[in-house]
């Protein structure tokens, strides 16, 4: 069934948002409750945000369940309580993150090791281990849910960050560039149980987060890069996540794609 035919998720599908208290978490939570999806949003610590994000959801059944991606016990606690309240689930998109800057010659010994260790704690670890429960939960299913769906899918945000570098933040590139390959790596795992793992690589996206960084003395040259005249919105990049979520066609198991409006090309 293709996504032009589909209008609704194949059953009512659950799936895991993480970082889903704002920004492009949030828009991806909203598009999924759209096709009827149970959402579980995951935040970290601002409550009130993620309460507003699900107020935004139509339809029942959505939750809000926090943790520190960073933490792996905390990470076993999540899926755990996603699982209890909603059900297995069926899509788990891995979209928290953090990027803290740590530019090369600026930043102590002491700060870099700091910054690099909560970056791939939360960018890399966490999402690695959430997709390994899901890998386990997905593959013990007797059955796919629906022939072109499979019995799971894993989306992970990544960021052209990862093909280009980030000259002030090396560890959230290093972090994204790991993440990508951790999505290969689980797609030909994963293909022969029907598993499909896919990864999308926005730019600048327009979000509260880059709000500081186009305020500043480098806004407009962000601006520049963009062709488009204009950055990236989080509406755009979650209708990409939501299409690998529940359309894309197995074939393209392990693709990344690119959601940057032509600021960074690669071939």
């Amino acid at each position: 069934m293709s996504g032009a035919d589909r209008q609704t998720t194949p059953h009512a599908v659950v799936a895991l948002v993480t970082g889903a208290s704002r920004g492009i978490g949030s828009e991806i939570a909203l598009v999924l409750a759209r096709r009827g999806a149970r959402v579980a949003l995951h935040y970290r610590s601002d409550h009130a945000a993620a309460e507003v994000a699900r107020a935004r959801l139509p339809g029942p059944g959505h939750g809000l369940f926090a943790a520190n991606l960073a933490e792996p016990a905390d990470v076993a606690r999540l899926w755990a309580e996603v699982a209890a309240a909603l059900g297995p689930v069926d899509v788990l998109v891995n979209n928290a993150g953090v990027y803290l800057m740590h530019a090369p010659l600026a930043t102590s010994y002491e700060a870099w090791c700091d910054s690099w260790r909560e970056t791939l704690a939360t960018n890399l670890a966490g999402p690695a281990h959430l997709s390994l429960l899901a890998a386990q939960s997905m593959s013990a299913r007797p059955a796919p849910l629906d022939a072109a769906f499979g019995r799971g899918r894993i989306v992970s945000i990544s960021s052209r960050g990862a093909f280009r570098g980030e000259p002030d933040a090396p560890g959230y590139a290093a972090s994204k560039a790991g993440l990508n390959a951790l999505g290969q790596s689980l797609a030909r795992a994963l293909a022969p149980r029907q598993i499909y793992v896919y990864g999308i690589a926005p730019g600048w996206v327009d979000t509260d987060m880059a709000v500081t960084h186009l305020a500043g003395p480098d806004g407009d040259a962000i601006r520049a890069q963009h062709p488009l005249g204009r950055l990236n919105s989080a509406a755009e990049v979650a209708a990409a996540a939501v299409y690998c979520a529940l359309d894309a066609p197995a074939a393209m198991t392990g693709s990344i794609i690119d959601v940057n409006g032509a600021s960074y090309l690669r071939t």
